[in-house]
């Protein structure tokens, strides 16, 4: 069974502000992958592919 995690333990585990957490998702970036009561839950992994995909797609604009 896969854990899921809250989007502020999402924002921690991978070095981000829980806003950015919410960014992604708006964007579609990230999906939720199940909800407990209101509060959206995550699989860490898919947090990580969503961080590693925004880095590069910022790297690619700054030219780095």
């Amino acid at each position: 069974m896969t854990t899921l995690v809250t989007a502020a333990l999402a924002a921690q585990e991978a070095a981000v502000v829980p806003d950015t957490i919410r960014k992604w998702v708006q964007l579609g970036h990230l999906a939720p992958a199940g909800r407990r009561g209101r509060a959206h839950l995550f699989r860490l992994e898919d947090v990580f592919a969503a961080e590693r995909a925004t880095r590069r797609a910022h790297e690619r604009r700054r030219g780095d």
